[in-house]
């Protein structure tokens, strides 16, 4: 199958395999339809989970028996992270979580947070990178994860902070809009090419350069 990104729950997983790296994308949670992304090195079968979402019946078979490095949780809505506690349980995962946002993933899932992540820091799966955006507003200690394929264009995970479409919610808060926007251009728009491939928390996929043109409509809009 052709990687898409169109997946929904209760949708088989849809994979897309870089030259180093292998993502797998499913959807879990009819009512939400969060996105989880399975990060897997080819070279070294090390394995990385974004958003440990819901339904660890249905993550958990893709991690299969290589094991779980770490998960990533972009940020600490609830919706983001109700399988953490059990996936960990069963892998003995680190749990990797923005600074800012770290004690109310524990508070909310009882799971202690591994290492706290900043702008500019670098999470490993195997032998590929990713750096760390810090992208505010959505929730203070929001993150996102850039991939640079050395052998084709960056990837980049957005959690809440980017979809197709417009940024995420900030709920009425002008401020966090301002911040928000603000952050997902200087750090999103400003340094990332047209080609980017970008992964949202929820629906389907986009690049860059298709959001590129909007962005000021956003701004304008304030939403």
């Amino acid at each position: 199958m052709t990687y898409r990104g169109d997946v929904r729950p209760g949708s088989d997983p849809q994979v897309r395999e870089l030259a180093h790296l292998s993502i797998t994308k499913v959807a879990v949670d009819p009512e939400m339809s969060n996105n989880c992304y399975l990060l897997r090195c080819r070279e070294t079968g090390e394995q990385l989970l974004v958003d440990a979402a819901a339904e660890p019946d249905t993550l958990l078979p893709l991690v299969g028996g290589a094991g779980l490095a770490c998960v990533v949780t972009t940020h600490q809505h609830w919706d983001h992270h109700r399988a953490l506690a059990p996936v960990v349980a069963a892998t003995g995962a680190a749990v990797l979580v923005g600074e800012p946002d770290a004690d109310a993933v524990t508070e909310q899932t009882g799971v202690e947070v591994t290492r706290r992540l900043a702008h500019g820091d670098t999470v490993e799966v195997g032998r590929c990178r990713l750096e760390v955006l810090a992208i505010a507003g959505h929730t203070p200690g929001s993150v996102a994860l850039r991939y640079d394929d050395p052998e084709g264009h960056p990837h980049l995970f957005t959690g809440d902070s980017l979809f197709p479409g417009g940024v995420g919610a900030t709920f009425g808060d002008e401020a966090a809009f301002r911040q928000l926007v603000d952050e997902v251009e200087h750090k999103i728009f400003a340094t990332l090419p047209d080609e980017t491939w970008f992964y949202p928390g929820h629906g389907d996929d986009s690049t860059i350069g298709a959001q590129r043109p909007h962005l000021a409509q956003w701004r304008e809009r304030g939403w």
